[in-house]
């Protein structure tokens, strides 16, 4: 697909220049650059969520054993939908 965007001429003479040196077309490395940037970005929104831990001996007695399922119905049994 063509497109028109606007750039900085400097940042075009670098571009240009960087992508001569490397022997790749201006096109190739513009795509490059943009996939990086494209996926670092995208790696940042991604959550991840943090260790909890805490004191304490593991499950309560009642729960030890059990399946997640029983936990977790017992965690969401008042609770409203």
């Amino acid at each position: 697909m063509k497109i028109t965007i606007e750039i900085s001429d400097r940042l075009l003479k670098k571009a240009k220049r960087l992508a001569s040196k490397q022997g790749v077309t201006l096109r190739s490395f513009t795509e490059g650059g943009l996939r990086k940037v494209i996926e670092e970005r995208s790696a940042k929104n991604q959550y991840k969520a943090q260790p909890v831990t805490f004191k304490g001996s593991g499950l309560s007695k009642e729960f030890r054993g059990a399946s997640w399922d029983t936990i977790r119905g017992v965690a969401y049994e008042n609770r409203k939908l």
